[in-house]
């Protein structure tokens, strides 16, 4: 008895119906996609699900990571557009067919996720009609070849559903080598410059490997993913299959591609990998550091300044003021003070001119990171306990002349282009092993502009160095 092949739903529409053309078109997208460096094992991707003609460039620099390599089965997690229903729907028939071919489908996998949780099962009508996993098919088909197939369609995205799905997940794959695929388009159909911003806290929320955060930034309408639920649960379980590090590989829009930027639909392309060896510890890491002549023990006043600014405003108390101020703490600085939880990111808040003494600037950006940084919530009392502070102490800035003044390991930078500017500390590029040409597209990037629009005549462009302790 012939075993229940799912059918392609939207070949023709959403991609090339015919073998040799969609081949062709898949293989071009992947041509045009540099393989970023990965220093690890790849354990899972992000890849966007719009029609191939708006987000297949986007795509193919996911599935450019993982051309040639060997998987025992790949999970895809996918949003349901057609079907509403509660939890998860796991296809657990014969295979999944597009124009290249019938991909077989791990049973004994789907069998596994089916038996962890009633909220995993079968529906039937999530998987008809929905393009949202399907368009991921002829992009592993073309870079994996032959695979198995786990095909995961997820109804309601709450977190608990999406915590549960991706625990599920980790269960069902020990022992196995599997790679993991969320599928998500960002935000719909706002103005350009809105769109960027919406995306940009998405993308932070994924470049902190934070599905917490990224959960609350969906839920209060900060950030706008429709395939929010399926990046909530892949982080989850590539969490907890060893994964530690996050990046964005490319993040474009639908206004990048018609030019009509009226109303767009964002896509990004990211990638969570096992760094090897582990990375250090907070404390161990080297910062890419200089010296603005402060002692240790200026360095250790305005660590107490910035920690009793927080817990002052948090158990209602005056923080104390340190008797004697001395030149170095006198002298107008611009400072930024970032709050680290867990070793991930909740808070950074800094002032780039030196507009008032390094004391004052340090006490007010330590508020600002705790309680007003709008990619978080306001910091409570029990986080108090796991926080870990940074202060860095800004140079002045300098205005570029030539990218090739920009050292990373050195510098920091601060892009500005019309009303739209961002910054980067120096240890931001040496965290994630930034090349020089990404330092400055993550900034513009930073600044909701671009990736190359650090080229353009009217960006302005500066650098800056830090003492970071």
């Amino acid at each position: 008895m012939r075993e229940e092949v799912r059918r392609p739903a939207v070949a023709g529409s959403f991609y090339p119906g015919d073998a040799q053309t969609l081949s062709r078109q898949v293989r071009d997208f992947l041509s045009r996609a540099p393989k970023e460096e990965v220093t690890g094992e790849i354990i899972a991707l992000v890849s966007p699900h719009a029609g191939y003609m708006y987000s297949g460039q986007v795509a193919a620099y996911a599935f450019k990571l993982i051309e040639g390599l060997k998987f025992d089965a790949v999970v895809v997690v996918a949003p349901s557009h057609r079907a509403y229903f509660q939890g998860a729907s796991v296809y657990d028939r014969g295979g999944y067919e597009t124009p290249l071919g019938v991909i077989p489908v791990e049973k004994v996998l789907c069998r596994k996720l089916m038996e962890d949780s009633d909220l995993i099962r079968f529906v039937a009508q999530a998987h008809a009609q929905e393009h949202s996993l399907e368009v991921k098919l002829p992009f592993l088909q073309e870079t994996l070849g032959k695979f198995h197939l786990v095909p995961v369609v997820i109804g309601d995205q709450s977190s608990r559903t999406c915590e549960i799905i991706g625990q599920a997940i980790d269960k069902a794959v020990k022992g196995k080598k599997v790679l993991l695929v969320a599928s998500t388009d960002l935000s719909h159909f706002h103005p350009y410059d809105q769109a960027v911003k919406l995306d940009n806290i998405v993308l932070d929320g994924i470049r902190n490997f934070d599905p917490q955060k990224l959960s609350r930034d969906l839920d209060s309408g900060k950030g706008e993913a429709c395939g929010g639920g399926p990046v909530m649960a892949v982080m989850v379980a590539a969490k907890e299959m060893g994964a530690n590090r996050a990046q964005v590989l490319k993040y474009m829009n639908s206004g990048d591609v018609t030019g009509d930027r009226s109303g767009v639909v964002g896509y990004a392309a990211a990638v969570f990998y096992r760094n090897l060896p582990l990375p250090e510890k907070e404390g161990d890491r080297k910062k890419p550091a200089i010296s603005l002549g402060l002692t240790e023990e200026e360095k250790k006043n305005l660590r107490q300044i910035a920690q009793s600014s927080i817990e002052g405003r948090l158990k209602g108390q005056k923080p104390p003021r340190i008797e004697t101020l001395t030149d170095h703490l006198k002298e107008k600085r611009g400072a930024f003070v970032s709050l680290h939880k867990h070793g991930q990111l909740r808070g950074c808040i800094g002032q780039i001119q030196p507009t008032k003494p390094l004391h004052q600037t340090v006490e007010e950006m330590a508020m600002a990171a705790a309680f007003n940084d709008p990619r978080f919530d306001s910091l409570t009392e029990n986080e108090l306990k796991d926080l870990e502070l940074e202060i860095s102490v800004l140079t002045p800035l300098q205005r570029v002349k030539d990218v090739k003044e920009i050292e990373v390991g050195k510098h920091g930078l601060y892009i500005k282009k019309g009303f739209f500017s961002g910054l980067l500390l120096p240890q931001v590029a040496t965290e994630y092993h930034w090349d020089r040409m990404t330092f400055l597209e993550e900034t513009c990037r930073k600044a909701g502009l671009p990736r190359h629009a650090w080229k353009e005549k009217d960006t302005e462009i500066y650098l800056f160095s830090a003492d970071i302790f």
